[in-house]
């Protein structure tokens, strides 16, 4: 956990946003819309997204061809990010994202990254033993599931459309995005 910000440190800050701002660089407005998206990021975004491409197969498209069109499309906003790809789990393919070097992740879907996600004891073993890293959590799939260990970067982000539990056929999309969890968008638990 880093220290709190001391009152010089939050002087300097507004120096530098003052001096910006008086060359045009950027605008107060810019800087609250920046806190607004800031603010929204939340897994409860990726799961809407989940949801709706369970209930309507044009959305489904739409997001698996274009990650980053799909957010947009629900309202996400994914300006100044890297683009977005999803992985769709199938029934004999199953997804795990981690990120090799760091903690890339999409905020702006799923608010900020798990302290396990960004260790290295995470980053590793999801690489070299995937399967007994799912068991942890919980996640058991039949050895008969390809599990496919995708590497999430600064260049490109990665999110998982599971697959809709049989037995949530024609619910609504409010009630399947509550099944749907950050952890589920990453590929370390099932819906």
């Amino acid at each position: 956990m880093s220290a709190p910000a001391r009152p010089e440190s939050i002087a300097h800050l507004e120096k530098l946003i003052a001096a910006l701002a008086a060359r045009g660089i950027v605008s107060e407005a810019e800087l609250a819309a920046q806190r607004a998206r800031t603010d929204a990021a939340s897994p409860e975004n990726g799961a809407r997204m989940v949801a709706r491409a369970w209930t309507d197969p044009a959305y489904r498209a739409l997001m698996l061809r274009d990650g980053t069109a799909a957010a947009e499309a629900a309202g996400v906003s994914m300006a100044g990010a890297p683009p977005l790809g999803v992985l769709e789990d199938t029934a004999t393919r199953h997804h795990l994202v981690v990120c090799t070097l760091c903690s890339c992740y999409p905020r702006a879907l799923l608010g900020y990254p798990p302290h396990w996600y960004k260790s290295a004891a995470y980053r590793a073993r999801a690489v070299r033993e995937p399967r007994a890293v799912l068991a942890e959590w919980g996640t058991h799939l039949p050895d008969s599931v390809e599990i496919r260990v995708v590497d999430s970067t600064a260049d490109f982000r990665w999110m998982v459309l599971p697959v809709q539990p049989a037995h949530t056929a024609g619910w609504p999309a409010e009630r399947l995005a509550g099944l749907v969890t950050r952890d589920v968008l990453v590929g370390v638990a099932l819906p």
